[in-house]
């Protein structure tokens, strides 16, 4: 899919959407996660806490008494981790008592790293502990009257909390990769089904241009019939313009042709006159001029007409029959070899107007021989379509390059023995020029002329 296509630009945008919504998704998710760890991680310190604080309270107790472990065998393990200590604050030199496993060490107090009461009476927060450690900290100040002030804390291993929220967030992360490869694995096809009707107008459009169809058939979605039936409605208008572009040229031509002939008749009925003469020239050269004009314009009606083609090889080998019929005299024999899957894009009148032209003006030069070669060319650039390349050969005497460029030139003539008006090349010139072809002479590997034509192909 290119970049400036409209299936890009959607799947692009799905994608990003996508990307961004999991991302939110899971920092969201892992918030939460991670949330849920530290209240079940508070819950069981709320539980040493409550052990401790009823140890504390508990009356007629001797001062050297040994807490009990709260059942956790990390609190006799030295530096586990799991700590807990009770420190009298009512008394100038504090007292203070400690679990096994903080040894000699003391853990520090969370007011003094700012944080506040809850409503519960206690303070919760992370703290560094002995030998670096990230502790999980609760603790709760006490006041047990005429029996002392005291603060009592109980601090777990946060690695705990550390490791099982990573732990989650490599699932999900996982999780959610493989959802977001399966969301634009959807995202493709629904793209490509959603603009499955797009393309179909597409091909049918390709289809009408190269001449198997002449309208766009079939069921469209809602959205894309209104484009359907606008295209066949331009089709429809199209057609209907070039055939009253043919009317007019047909009118035009017997509006001129009538007084013309009437100029030429009364020029002619004076033959003696220098004024006549000059007109029945002058009326010769208007005629030409009048026919070459009025066929461009009707070339060009046809050439507007969508859908029109034509096999090549059938009419050149039609035309070789022709041209033998006309020249049988002189004993020209006309070679053809034509790809078979030639198709020219335009009407075949016009395609055998222009080969005609090529292959009477060969026939009239050459000595005994006239080859005839259709090759099809594939398109050189994406998008563009194939083309055609009919070349016409004779064995005559050739013409220099001064001698090409006077004869590609509108009635232009290298001699006047021979018949015709002089506008053959020409008109072969404008036609293909009409159809986006060409015309080049050259050398013929036979020592004659070499006329390339270029046409457009299916």
């Amino acid at each position: 899919m290119r970049g400036s296509s409209l299936a890009t630009r959607l799947f692009l945008s799905a994608t990003a959407w996508v990307v961004v919504i999991l991302v939110i998704t899971g920092i969201v998710l892992s918030s939460v996660y991670r949330n849920a760890a530290e209240r079940s991680f508070d819950r069981r310190l709320n539980l040493y806490l409550r052990t401790l604080i009823a140890e504390v309270a508990t009356p007629d107790e001797p001062p050297d008494r040994q807490f009990q472990s709260l059942g956790e065998p990390l609190f006799e393990l030295p530096l586990s981790g799991w700590y807990w200590q009770i420190v009298r604050t009512d008394t100038e030199k504090s007292e203070t008592r400690a679990s096994r496993s903080l040894w000699d060490k003391k853990l520090p107090k969370l007011e003094d790293h700012g944080a506040e009461l809850t409503a519960a009476g206690i303070r919760l927060g992370y703290v560094d502990g002995p030998e670096g450690q990230s502790l999980r900290m609760v603790e709760r100040p006490v006041d047990l009257g005429a029996d002392g002030k005291f603060l009592v804390s109980v601090a777990g291993d946060a690695t705990e909390i550390f490791d099982e929220t990573r732990s989650f967030d490599y699932y999900l992360g996982g999780t959610f990769a493989a959802l977001g490869i399966v969301l634009l694995l959807t995202t493709i096809f629904q793209v490509r089904f959603g603009l499955a009707p797009l393309k179909r107008i597409s091909e049918s459009i390709a289809d009408i241009r190269s001449g198997r169809a002449e309208r766009l058939e079939g069921e469209f979605p809602v959205e894309i019939a209104p484009l359907a039936r606008e295209t066949n409605a331009l089709i429809d208008a199209n057609r209907e313009i070039v055939e009253r572009a043919r009317t007019h040229v047909g009118n035009l031509a017997h509006a001129i042709k009538t007084p013309l002939s009437v100029i030429v008749n009364e020029a002619a009925a004076h033959p003696i006159d220098p004024f006549a003469n000059k007109v029945l020239e002058q009326a010769d050269v208007m005629r030409d001029q009048v026919a070459h004009h009025l066929e461009r314009a009707r070339i060009a009606a046809r050439v507007t007409i969508i859908g029109t083609v034509t096999e090549v090889a059938p009419a050149l080998e039609a035309l070789r029959r022709t041209m033998e019929k006309i020249h049988r005299d002189r004993g020209i024999t006309i070679e053809v070899k034509a790809d078979s899957l030639a198709r020219f894009r335009g009407e075949r009148q016009d395609l055998e107007e222009m080969a005609g032209n090529l292959v009477d003006n060969a026939c009239k030069w050459a000595t005994s021989q006239v080859f005839i070669e259709v090759l099809v060319e594939q398109p050189a650039a994406p998008g563009a379509g194939p083309r055609l390349r009919i070349i016409v050969d004779d064995d005559g005497r050739g013409l220099s390059a001064a001698e090409r460029a006077q004869v590609s030139r509108r009635g232009q003539r290298l001699d006047e023995s021979k018949p015709g008006s002089g506008l053959g090349l020409s008109i072969v010139v404008d036609l293909a020029g009409l159809y986006g072809g060409s015309l080049a002479l050259g050398d013929a590997p036979t020592g004659g002329l070499r006329a390339e034509l270029v046409l457009p192909g299916i």
